[in-house]
């Protein structure tokens, strides 16, 4: 009986000290972390709208606006040229296969897709993975988001896509990320 609380406050005692590291290791790192998201969040911006200069992001209460009528709407930014508004770049999570994808879709004033990439997600590597390469991303530039875009498992037709092979669930979800924009175009061109 001695040995097991013995044993039991051995592994309390290095459980303990193992999370008190952690809890340090998190507080010296959270900044760089926020930091470098930022960064990347930037960064994709500019990979799906090239041609503006800078972002500006949504008021707080047109961004909880478009959330009440669909949540998995992330982020909202204007794209502009100068002070003139040429487009928007909206990040959606829709559900995939493993977890929510983070959607950044870069759509110009009249609802074509300028471009798109795949952020933070838990894809199956070498299957749902794939929607990170140009391959799959690039098929979306030129679609409109002003009706629905479909996913195809063989031949895509007008404003379709085609489907990852073996990961049409993730195909799906991206397309689902993309086709969540057309429930708010309205309001991005108020």
């Amino acid at each position: 009986m001695k040995e097991i609380v013995k044993l039991g406050l051995i592994l309390f005692l290095i459980s303990s000290i193992a999370a008190a590291l952690l809890g340090v290791t998190y507080d010296l790192t959270i900044d760089q972390i926020t930091e470098q998201r930022k960064i990347a969040d930037e960064v994709a911006r500019k990979d799906v709208f090239p041609d503006a200069d800078t972002f500006e992001r949504f008021s707080d209460e047109k961004i909880a606006e478009v959330q009440e009528i669909n949540p998995a709407i992330a982020d909202v930014y204007f794209a502009k040229q100068g002070e003139n508004t040429v487009g928007y770049v909206i990040k959606t999570k829709p559900s995939g296969f493993s977890g929510s994808i983070a959607v950044v879709t870069g759509i110009s004033t009249d609802g074509t897709i300028t471009g798109l990439r795949i952020g933070n997600h838990q894809e199956t590597p070498g299957l749902g993975a794939n929607a990170t390469l140009p391959s799959f991303y690039t098929q979306y530039e030129g679609l409109t988001i002003t009706s629905a875009i479909g996913v195809s498992k063989t031949v895509p037709g007008d404003n379709e896509i085609l489907a990852i092979s073996g990961a049409t669930i993730t195909s799906r979800a991206v397309t689902d990320g993309v086709n969540f924009i057309n429930e708010i175009y309205d309001i991005l061109n108020k």
